[in-house]
């Protein structure tokens, strides 16, 4: 099943184009990578993005060039193939200071590492091999063990508080059944909470914040942030923009019936997004009723059913200007098996900060069509959203209006 693998959509669901008529369209911005997976911008050489394959290899593009030399290659050390390989990376908010960066893999037996490395001194463009720290985990192994090959996850982003996220899949298989995305002693079918600002003789590479919610709780492992997901396949914050409200969105992948968007609030951990009990907004198909432990479970923000596709490719909430006003704060996301696109406008609670979907806008037609494959969104640091097709392909999302125009 993708990402790599739905009933009712929540509130009103609009399948027309917003209010003035179709205005967006894709524009190709590179193309020729194969197994493409996330675009990167780098914070810290300008006009610079990295594209990550889950081949193996971070390829550059600098004032608009692929340059022969990539940032990483790590072809020799990644196992690859169906949902394995490297699937994210992600530079820190003190990545010019520290010239770190961390990326996501599997290894050749198929288990999930995160690893650390630095920027070589005579060429940014090119990390340092040599520099490689991998990630000490809970149980003394410096990878953390993937009973099956499917459900790794994959991503990684850091949050406004500085803080470094891992979405964990459950491990595999169907119906996670050693129920792990609910077991507080596995850090699989969790989001991960790290604080990754140590010093480089740190021996496991991260402490865990003190804040995290399981932080003292017997039988709990501290670095879990949130738990009950199957497999989150890009999930991003809301941290881009005056309108900006810091909240954590979450693209978790379905297992035969739904696919969900689960929306959290800034600061809000703790949470049981409902795995393996809950698939979307209903009882999981084939799972017997069963107690909860860390309740009460959270209803995800939307979902959908397998008529509209098979695996969520989560994005973000828009916060740029060279769209019309009118996509000011609206979430884009995508299915990968199907390749559509959609997008949700979101009434926010000011007391609870909690979100509810307003409408549903479908924008497959107006983009030209469905592309299957897309793997991941991408936003630049102007808050200008991009797609990534595992075919290579690299697109932005513009207009055919002028920036900032509200057709009434």
């Amino acid at each position: 099943m993708g990402p790599f693998g739905t009933a009712l959509v929540l509130a009103v669901s609009l399948v027309q184009p917003l209010e003035g008529g179709p205005a967006l369209r894709l524009e190709l911005i590179a193309t020729g990578f194969d197994t493409a997976v996330a675009y990167v911008e780098d914070p810290v050489v300008a006009d610079t993005f990295f594209v990550v394959t889950q081949g193996g290899v971070v390829h550059v593009i600098s004032d608009g060039v692929t340059r022969d030399t990539p940032f990483l290659d790590l072809r020799d050390t990644i196992s690859r193939g169906g949902e394995r390989g490297l699937l994210g990376l992600a530079f820190p908010p003190d990545a010019a200071e520290s010239g770190r960066v961390f990326v996501n893999f599997t290894d050749q037996a198929g288990h999930t590492v995160i690893a650390r490395f630095e920027r070589r001194a005579d060429d940014l463009l090119v990390a340092d091999l040599d520099s490689r720290f991998d990630f000490l985990w809970p149980d003394g192994r410096r990878f953390i063990e993937q009973p099956y090959a499917n459900h790794n996850g994959g991503h990684l982003a850091f949050g406004p508080d500085g803080y470094l996220y891992v979405g964990m899949g459950d491990g595999g298989s169907g119906n996670d059944p050693q129920n792990r995305a609910q077991a507080p002693d596995t850090l699989l079918g969790k989001m991960l909470r790290l604080d990754v600002n140590v010093p480089d003789d740190d021996p496991r590479g991260y402490v865990v914040p003190p804040d995290n919610p399981f932080v003292g709780r017997e039988g709990v492992l501290p670095e879990i942030w949130a738990l009950g997901f199957r497999n989150p396949w890009r999930y991003a914050f809301d941290d881009v923009g005056a309108e900006a409200t810091g909240a954590l969105v979450v693209g978790d992948v379905g297992q035969g019936a739904r696919e969900e968007i689960d929306y959290e609030p800034a600061g809000a951990g703790g949470r049981n997004y409902g795995w393996r009990h809950r698939e979307g907004s209903i009882a999981t198909p084939g799972v017997p009723p069963a107690p909860v432990e860390f309740g009460p479970l959270v209803e995800p923000l939307f979902d959908y059913g397998r008529g509209r596709g098979q695996a969520v490719t989560g994005g973000f909430i828009y916060r740029g200007s060279r769209l019309p006003s009118r996509y000011q704060g609206r979430y884009f996301f995508a299915d990968y098996g199907s390749g559509r696109v959609w997008s949700l406008s979101l009434a926010v609670v000011a007391d609870t900060r909690e979100a509810s979907v307003v409408d549903e806008v479908e924008h497959t037609d107006e983009i030209g069509g469905a592309r299957p494959g897309l793997a991941s969104f991408a936003r630049d640091g102007a808050g200008e959203i991009y797609l990534v097709t595992q075919g290579g392909d690299i697109y932005r999302i513009v207009s055919e209006e002028p920036a900032g125009q509200h057709v009434h």
